[in-house]
């Protein structure tokens, strides 16, 4: 099975934060992670980041840009997902929706210290105390530890 692209969008507001979600209904059930989807034939990076926020959160976001990538293999669910991680403002006040409630229980604003010591809990084995993030976030610390939001 090849490699598939997915689209990981850090979601900004004018606080600092982004959003995450918990996920339900695929891979990756039960852990939390950013809006997002696949990149579909003949759509940009960017414009892929804007349609998947706005159709999971009712979120427009403005200043749409690359950020970095991590390479996902899951193994259990013989899946292998390139993950480009965008970035993006939304508007100041106003609040994500959860659109698609079959595929996202709900949506968090999370700051990145706090995430990444909820995944650095996980990557030490105790992951219990806290949220279980998706790979391609667990990845990001794994990859890119110099990475920063």
């Amino acid at each position: 099975m090849n490699p598939r692209v997915g689209i990981g969008v850090f979601v900004f507001n004018t606080e600092g934060q982004f959003l995450i979600g918990k996920r339900k209904g695929s891979h990756g059930a039960e852990t939390w992670g950013l809006p997002g989807g696949h990149l579909e034939f003949n759509e940009t990076f960017e414009t892929c980041a804007m349609r998947e926020t706005l159709e999971e959160t009712g979120l427009q976001i403005s200043d749409v840009r690359f950020l970095t990538a991590t390479n996902s293999i899951m193994a259990a669910e013989k899946k292998h997902y390139v993950t480009v991680f965008m970035g993006g403002i939304c508007e100041e006040g106003v609040e994500p929706q959860t659109l698609e409630p079959e595929k996202c229980e709900s949506w968090e604003w999370i700051s990145w210290d706090a995430m990444r010591a909820y995944g650095e809990e996980e990557m030490e084995g105790d992951g219990s105390r806290g949220m279980k993030l998706f790979m391609p976030l667990l990845d990001l610390f794994r990859q890119r530890p110099e990475f920063r939001v």
